[in-house]
């Protein structure tokens, strides 16, 4: 089945406004790696590189608050 017209504007229409690509190249043995890898958590490379993204993000700002001073020890310093 065909997409219409109106789909197809509307579809073009959210992705410029909603959505940033993101290019990314790596060497073949690591996509063939992240691959493997994304395959057997039953994901997609696409997904697997968003959760990665994701977690590692929350790590890093887990980690961050907890060697940060609570704000009332800042002061005192």
């Amino acid at each position: 089945m065909a997409m219409s017209d109106q789909r197809k504007e509307y579809l073009y229409k959210y992705q410029k406004d909603k959505l940033k690509r993101i290019p990314l190249d790596v060497p073949i043995p690591d996509y063939e790696r992240i691959k493997a890898h994304a395959e057997g958590h039953k994901e997609s490379v696409n997904g697997f590189i968003k959760r990665a993204i994701a977690d590692t993000i929350k790590r890093e700002e887990a980690a961050s608050q907890t060697t940060e001073l609570p704000q009332s020890t800042k002061e005192e310093i």
